[in-house]
């Protein structure tokens, strides 16, 4: 008997496919889940997928997958429709936060939406972000991305109209370790229009922008 209960509905329910969290999970099950989408010629995302657990997996099982180590996801059989949707982007403060971008990212494009990714414009040489904003403010909506003491958060929506979803990552060290001071800054921030997620949620602000851009289309 299998370990799992694929909800098939999931999409058409909700408007975001379901996708598997791969953290916590034992090979065997990965393998079964993924082996129950081949057989069913789905489509599957799969978030948090470590390096080790993918070298786990059978060769045939790899094979099939787009694997990329550096968000840890992968995808069989994207069935996304071209062109993809556009409104959406993603910044990311630092370089090392681009893991939790690119999770966004790689989200966006499974559901079906371009998501170009603006990296390291972090406020701390604000003159960064200042080349970039005229870019910026032509999206309907940004996933901000951001770790240490999140500032990035209140800077872009205080300059932009787009609704901003703020991504806290554990990117930090002394008290920013964890990325709990980039959460607390995220949800005490002043600036109208910021929505928050958890820290390193990267799906979860893909999924909040998949759903409200739907709403319109």
């Amino acid at each position: 008997m299998d370990n799992f209960t694929w909800d098939k509905s999931r999409q058409a329910r909700t408007g975001v496919a379901e996708a598997v969290f791969c953290q916590g999970k034992h090979c065997k099950d990965l393998q079964a889940i993924i082996e129950f989408n081949i057989s069913n010629e789905s489509s599957v995302l799969l978030t948090r997928l470590e390096q080790e657990q993918w070298l786990a997996l059978p060769l045939e099982l790899c094979e099939k997958l787009d694997y990329d180590s550096h968000s840890k996801t992968a995808i069989f059989n994207c069935k996304t429709t071209s062109p993809l949707q556009q409104g959406i982007c993603i910044v990311t403060a630092g370089t090392s936060d681009l893991s939790v971008g690119l999770e966004a990212q790689r989200t966006l494009v499974f559901n079906g939406f371009d998501a170009p990714l603006y990296p390291d414009l972090g406020v701390a040489g604000l003159w960064r972000l200042m080349e970039k904003i005229d870019e910026l403010r032509q999206y309907k909506m940004i996933i901000a991305v951001a770790g240490m003491e999140g500032a990035l958060f209140s800077v872009l929506a205080g300059l932009v109209a787009a609704p901003i979803i703020a991504v806290p990552t554990s990117i930090g060290y002394g008290v920013a370790s964890g990325g709990r001071s980039a959460l607390d800054s995220a949800l005490s921030s002043c600036a109208p229009g910021l929505l928050t997620v958890n820290i390193d949620n990267g799906f979860g602000a893909a999924a909040a922008a998949i759903k409200t851009m739907r709403q319109f289309s």
